[in-house]
């Protein structure tokens, strides 16, 4: 009899920790689609900047939402990644973009790239 309730509590604690490794696993997953959303973001707002030159400057922060390829872009940030925002720092050429968002009980987290597009 003593052996059946050590297996069976052997069997119980072998059970649980399958259940947190299922749960951090979701949790894992779950943190890096949205990793693989901002960087998939990012890019695309590069490729746009790319494909409109002469209007480079109009993609910083501050007149984002005065151009409408920039504003479009800004309002899928914010609709693809929870409680997500943008930053866009135009210098002569050199863009930086950091996306920031903070899924709910995980923190806030940043990813930022910079490139530079000939004028």
């Amino acid at each position: 009899m003593l052996e059946a309730i050590v297996a069976l509590t052997l069997f119980g604690a072998g059970i649980l920790g399958l259940v947190g490794l299922q749960a951090r696993m979701v949790t894992a997953q779950t943190e890096g689609n949205f990793r693989a959303d901002a960087v998939y973001l990012a890019s695309e707002l590069v490729g746009a900047m790319w494909s409109d030159v002469p209007n480079l400057a109009k993609y910083a922060t501050a007149e984002c939402a005065t151009h409408a390829r920039c504003k479009r872009w800004a309002d899928k940030v914010a609709a693809t990644l929870p409680a997500g925002s943008a930053t866009v720092a135009v210098n002569n050429g050199l863009v930086t973009i950091t996306l920031t968002w903070a899924p709910p009980n995980y923190g806030t987290h940043t990813y930022s790239t910079s490139t530079a597009i000939r004028i």
